[in-house]
């Protein structure tokens, strides 16, 4: 029980401080966003895949981490289940 009291305050004081420390970002470049928009601006098609693009990349690591996550829980339930038998 203390390890997971440990655990739990560890991992409050990380969201807390990571929460504390925030800062405004910008999702692109300014020469990547001034490209594009003048690229739409003349016709062109270029950047209408650039949000597209931007959201494969942000959720490829959650489904990599969703999967490794599933195999676990797999694994670890099929553990679980043969030693109760």
């Amino acid at each position: 029980m203390k390890k997971m009291s440990k655990f739990l305050l560890g991992l409050f004081l990380v969201i807390s401080l990571s929460l504390v420390n925030t800062t405004q970002v910008e999702s692109q470049c300014p020469m990547c966003r001034m490209s594009a928009e003048s690229n739409l601006k003349e016709g062109g098609s270029a950047g209408k895949g650039l949000n597209k693009g931007i959201f494969v990349l942000l959720a490829t690591p959650y489904v990599i981490v969703g999967a490794i996550g599933f195999v676990w829980y797999r694994n670890r339930r099929r553990k679980v289940t043969e030693s109760v038998d």
